[in-house]
């Protein structure tokens, strides 16, 4: 992986000192406030809760409030990795350098992970609040957790492909959107679907019923399989994109 820091650095570096990034984070934990504001409302006046629908399950999952920022956060984040670097002509200067392509890809993916999971961090502030109101659960919290990093890290590398894929930040956004909500919808697809391959592909997939099961201290190595093949496979495919632009 020759040459992955200074690359994984730039990029980091990059993404915080430009205004975008904060914008997005803002907006990110603005959603993320609403989205805990109606957990309280929901909440404050329930006496008997069932087991697996407590607090914890409803913030993440059980409202599109908490999908919206989730599907679209990481194509926000990786619209610049390769798009604007061929749009201002610095792709040239960073293949011709002495790093390696695969450690280049995994840098840019690796730093929109940071960012990531850096816009994601305040939103444990919630889980302290509502331990001071009662009990929780922390290896549900952990879980939870897991499901927000993995399916993060598998749209971050569609994200990557996405924009290697395009010369223009905006279709990289729309591409990257576009397979995300994309995914999400064909999920909602075992809601429909009667008992079958259909139900069981959409359901395999479903984003929906992973957090779900995450949302209830679940770990099924299913999801694990698939949301890490999903980060595997779209960032050794952006390798070989980058590898052709170096030797094409």
């Amino acid at each position: 992986m020759k040459g992955f820091w200074p690359v994984f650095k730039r990029d980091l570096f990059a993404s915080f000192v430009t205004p975008a990034a904060w914008v997005m984070i803002v907006l990110f934990l603005l959603l993320q406030g609403v989205n805990f504001y109606y957990l309280v409302q929901h909440f404050v006046n329930q006496v008997d809760l069932a087991v697996d629908q407590g607090p914890i399950q409803w913030f993440f999952g059980e409202t599109v409030l908490f999908y919206l920022p989730l599907l679209m956060l990481p194509p926000a984040l990786t619209m610049r990795a390769f798009a604007e670097e061929r749009r201002a002509g610095t792709i040239e200067t960073l293949l011709t350098a002495p790093v390696s392509t695969p450690a280049v890809v995994v840098a840019k993916w690796s730093a929109a992970m940071v960012t990531y999971l850096a816009a994601w961090a305040p939103t444990l502030l919630y889980i302290v609040i509502l331990r001071r109101a009662g009990p929780v659960d922390w290896n549900v919290v952990a879980s939870s957790y897991l499901g927000v990093i993995l399916i993060g890290s598998a749209f971050l590398a569609l994200g990557v492909l996405m924009s290697a894929m395009s010369k223009s930040q905006f279709v990289s956004l729309v591409l990257a959107l576009s397979v995300t909500i994309g995914l999400f919808i064909l999920g909602i697809g075992e809601f429909i679907f009667d008992r079958g391959l259909a139900h069981d592909l959409c359901s395999y997939i479903s984003i929906w019923s992973q957090m779900s099961d995450f949302s209830k201290g679940l770990v099924d190595t299913r999801h694990l399989v698939f949301d890490l093949s999903l980060t595997a496979v779209p960032l050794f495919v952006t390798v070989r994109v980058v590898d052709a632009w170096r030797w094409g």
